[in-house]
């Protein structure tokens, strides 16, 4: 397995509010785990809803006994969920703060992913499948036929998300797991990725060149076309051990 990943303020803020998280190696009962959070929030609050989330999911999982990894996973989101919801609540200044939050891991053949919210996690092989579906009110209207996908691109509304981590008692987590083949990829990133690069120019990027450069090429990508947002981009080789023609 080989793992690449960069994160950038981008052009336009003042803060970079997405925090990644890396490990190859066991966490927990978990083999390995890659997280993307992007933060929400006024002043630091969404820098820290988001790197506060993923330190609370990390050391969550590190105690779970549990050896199933969507329970393991849920456990640790639900918690995040609990410790930011405390921290809002405790500090006037984090009211109303939250994150996204991507979390994967690989087990054998398989990914297993959990999502909250509009960051997202594909599958680029033979094509770039989205794997996740994007929590926001954007995405709602398209999935209703009320928008169409083209429409959506530059919507007003694209930045209004539907479900978040830390914003309420209660959070609703979508799980998915994906059978892997040899030369697939995993590309995990928050929006501000995608709504500064096309699906089809990402597809690019991750198919050519040396893989520890595609992680900056897409942040670079971003930053060029406008970097509106923070980017954090995560790029996964499950499996490096076959050759490549």
């Amino acid at each position: 397995m080989k793992v690449f990943s960069a994160t950038d303020i981008g052009q336009k803020r003042q803060m970079n509010q997405d925090y990644i998280y890396t490990s190859s190696e066991p966490v927990g009962n978990l083999p390995n785990l890659f997280v993307v959070a992007d933060g929400m929030g006024g002043h630091n609050a969404g820098d820290f809803a988001s790197r506060y989330g993923v330190s609370v999911l990390v050391e969550t999982i590190k105690k779970d006994k549990n050896f199933n990894p969507v329970k393991i996973i849920r456990n640790g989101i639900e918690e995040a969920n609990r410790e930011i919801l405390e921290q809002a609540m405790e500090n006037e200044t984090m009211s109303g703060m939250g994150t996204t939050m991507v979390a994967a891991t690989v087990v054998g053949g398989y990914a297993y992913v959990a999502n909250v919210g509009d960051s997202r996690l594909y599958l680029a092989g033979s094509s770039l499948r989205q794997i996740t579906q994007d929590h926001s009110l954007v995405a709602e209207m398209v999935r209703l036929g009320e928008l169409k996908p083209e429409e959506a691109v530059n919507h007003p509304d694209k930045n209004i998300i539907t479900r978040a981590v830390g914003t309420g008692e209660d959070v609703k987590i979508d799980f998915f797991d994906v059978k892997l083949e040899s030369g697939d990829q995993i590309l995990i990133c928050s929006d501000g990725l995608t709504n500064m690069v096309s699906d089809r120019d990402i597809y690019e990027i991750l198919r050519s060149g040396p893989g520890e450069n595609r992680a900056q090429e897409l942040v670079d990508q971003a930053n060029a076309n406008g970097g509106k947002d923070n980017i954090a981009v995560i790029v996964i080789e499950p499996f490096t051990d076959e050759v490549r023609e």
